[in-house]
């Protein structure tokens, strides 16, 4: 048996929770039938046990030695089965749930590498972040309560049988009695539902709240802003908790209901067992074996409620799943291919020449970074490619060939020189070059291990200036047919940024490269210079020439200044 089932790597296209957990069990439909029957042999073995029971104290009453020899022989197998079947289904049990989660954990994870920049765009980080912190949890248990629920309704079904061929009073008493239990519950689950949906709504704002202060404590801290956020984020999981003590109370109902419930139905049954008993309508044997019955029920009735319990809970968790599965990006890719050569935008005007040096200057940054997103194909845009519509090229070639770094980019932890050169085929000498070119020798020479030197979430070990050098380097490694660089420099000194401008110009030598910057130190070292006011191409030319003949260039790129 494998321990764990492959898990589908597709992203299922599917709109109702229901659906999704249809989905996940169909994908691991031989585990999840192995894992009933053994759950059912499990609840099967427990169920028998007071019948045999009480046979073997009827063989005592008649002082029978042969058949209670017999029945003990039984008793011991139905306890080896027990045994047996009980570690299967627990194995089968952890398969299921670790074979729902960690689908869902892949499928969701792939439709998010999909959708690129809109997922933050649509989807709060908390939010995201609860899939895999809760949300799995809960859809691995809709799944393992499935083994577990299937056999007890088998277990019960089968004990229903055993009374009404021994006493039809008593039979049909349990065959109503456990179905009026099940529906005595069935109030407690739509306001457990509604509790436990906002519930996780509230922990995925705190979630966020939580990320944002984390990744902003260096600026709260230098505007003084830590107590304030502090008492805010106080504030909010406040309101979770006191969500998550609604949400408890109704769990705790539904915990007393399992054993209230099962325990009157016991009381019922041992009562009206014992009066037939004394009646001599059954034999003492008999009397045994329902005791025994009514208290074996407070297992499958509890059981029952459980799977309600975590079935509701799926159905929730798989709500935000599909959430997320139910966008689609903002940009579509089609099958067409291109030899590159010219990539323009027609909204602005700007062209980029192959092989060529440009540097866009704009009157506002956000102008630049709207004409970067659209000739990067993250927003939709009317952008040529070598003649062919940007549009109709398959989205993983458009980022295999064209990367737009900006400084919303993040250094991911792990060893340095592994997230320098994220595609892993770059040589010693290739990432000391691009260390140079980014004028960042210096930071990883500081560093104890130099590039294996392991790097903490989002680099926050590093400054601001080195984790832009840092984050130029990674790009620059990747090697890209169009590179467009947003402010690569905003944040370093001034030396080092004409150091980085001079080495840029050679290391991208005969590709293709737009530096978006108002830098007059980048500007000049760059092969053309294309100026953008209102979003169109207003002037172009070299840097110096067009310090003399655009005025607004020029108040642009030097600030006003003479």
């Amino acid at each position: 048996m494998r321990s764990l089932p492959e898990a589908d790597p597709g992203t299922p296209d599917i709109r109702t929770p229901f659906r999704y957990l249809l989905w996940n069990a169909r994908r691991q439909k031989s585990a999840l039938a192995a894992g009933i029957g053994f759950a059912t042999l499990w609840w099967l073995g427990q169920a028998l046990v007071p019948a045999v029971l009480g046979k073997g104290v009827d063989a005592v009453t008649a002082k029978n030695t042969h058949d209670l020899l017999i029945w003990s022989a039984i008793l011991l197998g139905l306890g080896l089965l027990q045994a047996f079947a009980g570690i299967m289904r627990h194995r089968f049990a952890v398969t299921n749930w670790l074979a729902a989660a960690y689908r869902t954990v892949q499928v969701t994870a792939r439709h998010a590498a999909r959708l690129g920049a809109t997922l933050p765009k649509r989807l709060s980080t908390g939010e995201v972040v609860s899939v895999g912190n809760s949300d799995i949890a809960h859809i691995g248990g809709s799944m393992d309560i499935l083994l577990r629920g299937t056999g007890s309704i088998v277990a019960i079904i089968t004990v229903t049988v055993y009374l009404i061929s021994a006493s039809l009073p008593l039979g049909l008493l349990v065959l109503f009695g456990v179905p009026l239990m099940a529906v005595a519950v069935g109030p407690l689950l739509k306001p457990l539902h509604k509790r436990q949906k906002a519930h996780r709504h509230l922990l995925g704002e705190l979630s966020t709240r939580s990320a944002d202060i984390v990744s902003g404590l260096r600026v709260l801290r230098g505007i003084g802003g830590e107590q304030v956020f502090a008492e805010r984020y106080r504030e909010e999981s406040q309101r979770v908790r006191h969500a998550g003590v609604r949400v408890a109370g109704v769990e705790s109902l539904l915990e007393g209901a399992q054993i209230f419930l099962p325990g009157v139905l016991i009381a019922v049954v041992t009562g009206i067992g014992a009066s037939f008993a004394l009646g001599g309508q059954i034999t003492p044997g008999q009397l045994v074996a329902f005791y025994g019955y009514a208290v074996f029920l407070i297992g499958p009735m509890r059981t029952l409620t459980e799977a309600a319990d975590k079935l509701t809970k799926g159905h929730v968790a798989a709500r935000r799943v599909i959430r997320i599965l139910g966008m689609e990006p903002e940009v579509n890719g089609g099958a067409g291919a291109t030899d590159g050569g010219v990539l323009r935008d027609s909204y602005s005007g700007v062209t980029l020449q192959p092989g060529a040096v440009t540097a866009l200057s704009a009157a506002t940054p956000e102008e630049a970074i709207d004409i970067a997103d659209r000739l990067g194909r993250y927003v939709p845009g009317d952008v040529t490619f070598g003649g062919v519509d940007l549009a109709e090229l398959p989205i993983p070639e458009v980022r295999e060939r064209i990367l737009v770094a900006d400084n919303g980019a993040r250094l991911f932890s792990g060893r340095l020189r592994d997230e320098l050169d994220v595609r892993g085929n770059a040589s010693i000498d290739e990432v000391r070059q691009a260390l140079r070119t980014a004028c960042a020798e210096d930071i990883v020479d500081a560093l104890p291990d130099g590039l294996d030197t392991v790097v903490a979430e989002s680099g926050r070990e590093f400054s601001g200036g080195q984790q832009q050098r840092l984050r130029l380097a990674r790009a620059l490694l990747a090697d890209p047919e169009v590179l467009i660089l947003v402010e690569p420099t905003s944040a370093v000194d001034a030396h080092s940024e004409a150091r980085i401008a001079d080495r840029l110009a050679k290391a991208r030598a005969g590709r293709t490269t737009l530096i978006c910057t108002s830098s007059p130190l980048v500007l000049d070292r760059t092969d053309h210079v294309v100026y953008v006011e209102g979003g169109r191409v207003l002037a172009e030319g070299p840097h110096r020439e067009l310090l003399a003949t655009s005025t607004a260039y020029a108040g642009t790129v030097t600030r006003g200044e003479d």
